[in-house]
């Protein structure tokens, strides 16, 4: 099969195994952007969200015979940017040093509150609980999804969501205090 710009997803899939340069060109410029607006959430940080993806892309090229077709193209590749940001989060820090870069970044509210703040505070959320809150808050995915992409439990994937929103809270209510 040769590329074609109209392809369905099962046709770039076919192309991209048949190493057509030009499929796997458009795969990446189909899912690059919001693959990479993942990668960045969890990360906290925009370097590290290009390398997150280019290794998630890397994986994805690798691994793309083992795609079952179970879920969409999408939620596949988001499933090992997912995993692959965790990963590099903790390759790159341990948790006692993230939990210092999260208390290091604790934000000055002053007397509003806007979007941009309340991006810090999620992004002050340690890893996990940023993880899931961003899956299934942000992105919309059920805790048995955020599970199985996580490789954690249901119940886990509850907890983490739950304090995470505790600790929004939290930071939320100090604002309004001041």
């Amino acid at each position: 099969m040769i590329y074609a710009p109209s392809m369905t997803e099962t046709e770039l899939i076919e192309a991209c195994l048949q190493n057509d340069r030009l499929a796997q060109k458009e795969l990446y410029e189909r899912y690059n952007r919001a693959m990479y607006s993942s990668a960045y959430r969890i990360t906290g940080d925009f370097d590290l969200a290009n390398d997150v993806l280019q290794e998630a892309f890397v994986k994805v090229f690798k691994n793309l015979a083992k795609f079952r077709q179970e879920s969409t193209l999408g939620a596949w590749i988001k499933t090992i940017v997912v995993r692959t940001a965790l990963s590099k989060i903790k390759r790159q820090k341990t948790f006692d040093e993230l939990e210092e870069r999260h208390t290091a970044h604790m934000i000055d509210w002053g007397d509003f509150l806007n979007a941009e703040y309340l991006e810090k505070a999620i992004m002050s959320l340690p890893e996990g609980y940023r993880a899931v809150f961003l899956l299934i808050e942000v992105e919309g995915y059920s805790h048995k999804e955020v599970a199985e992409m996580l490789q954690i439990s249901v119940g886990t994937s509850k907890s983490q969501l739950f304090y995470a929103k505790k600790r929004l809270r939290a930071m939320l209510k100090e604002i309004v205090g001041h």
